[in-house]
């Protein structure tokens, strides 16, 4: 059950005056402009975006003769689709993703799916940069939203534009299929891709084994999954309310419950931890790579941990 007190929830967001996605995807990433994932994969599209120099030893196939034929020197076309990664960005957006509830959108305060959508924002910006592709796929109990991988300008404006309804259209009693839709998306996505997931990893009916079944479906596929498993450490871990007389709601079913914290913290925290290290116990068995992204953190010290790490693996 994920908890909020009487009264947090307001059904108008406003965004921060200053913010918006794009400025801050492109705030973040300058950075850490650092390699995300070099890749044997290569695609090329129709759209003509620019030139480069021939390099020697590589395919003949995209020179082009004309400008050869007036500057005498060998120019490679590149295209608006070519790309040596496809990365699918996927979130989780059932109505727990929305804790904590606030009025307005700021930087130094995110509920998870706020979060998501800032941190989904800024690795479509690197990836932009480096010339991978990306797609978006969304989901609750079923899928929301789903796009290929592309590397357009369109198509980065497009799923930037879908981010910012889905902040400011926050929803309760929504529930996740987490399992169902990994599976819908695992058969969706056809080429070998980086799979990114934001999830709090709260599935309705809590099947963790039906949920890591999913992510093995990804992984048989070829791809590489890396899950953010997004949560407000000091709320849902370590269950840091005032001790006082609180009416806790669940978000995804609006079941309540009186009581004071105190209560049940001790077995409360005690079983979140556990399922905490399950999952990430369960990750490294599987080859998924797993950071848990406490929100309270902010979006860029998670992502340039993450990236560094990365950036010496590779």
């Amino acid at each position: 059950m994920t908890a909020i007190r009487e009264g947090q929830f307001f059904e108008s967001y406003r965004i921060d005056e200053g913010i918006n996605l794009e400025l801050f995807a492109r705030q973040t990433v300058e950075g850490f402009i650092i390699g995300l994932h070099k890749s044997p994969f290569h695609g090329f599209s129709v759209e003509f975006a620019e030139h480069r120099l021939y390099n020697p030893g590589e395919s003949t196939r995209h020179i082009d003769w004309k400008v050869y034929a007036r500057t005498d020197r060998l120019y490679v076309k590149k295209y608006e689709e070519e790309t040596n990664l496809r990365c699918q960005l996927l979130i989780d957006a059932s109505s727990s993703m929305y804790f904590p509830e606030h009025r307005e959108v700021r930087l130094n305060r995110l509920n998870k799916l706020q979060f998501s959508a800032l941190a989904s924002a800024a690795l479509m910006q690197l990836l932009r940069k480096q010339r991978d592709a990306f797609g978006l796929s969304v989901f609750q109990d079923q899928l929301l939203y789903h796009t290929p991988a592309r590397l357009s300008i369109k198509h980065y404006k497009l799923l930037l534009g879908y981010l910012e309804k889905l902040i400011f259209s926050p929803k309760l009693n929504r529930t996740a299929d987490i399992p169902t839709q990994l599976h819908r998306i695992a058969e969706s996505i056809h080429k070998r891709s980086l799979v990114v997931i934001f999830s709090d990893m709260l599935d309705a009916d809590d099947r963790l084994g039906d949920i890591f079944a999913a992510l093995q479906h990804l992984r048989f596929n070829k791809h590489e999954v890396l899950l953010f498993h997004t949560i407000d450490k000091p709320l849902e871990i370590d269950f840091d309310f005032p001790d006082r007389p609180m009416r806790f709601i669940d978000m995804e079913t609006g079941e309540e419950v009186r009581l004071q914290s105190h209560e049940i913290k001790e077995h409360y925290t005690r079983k979140m931890q556990q399922r905490a290290d399950e999952l990430k116990t369960r990750c490294l068995q599987h080859g998924i790579d797993y950071i848990q992204a406490d929100i309270r953190k902010g979006v860029f010290p998670i992502l340039r941990h993450y990236l560094i790490k990365r950036a010496r693996l590779y």
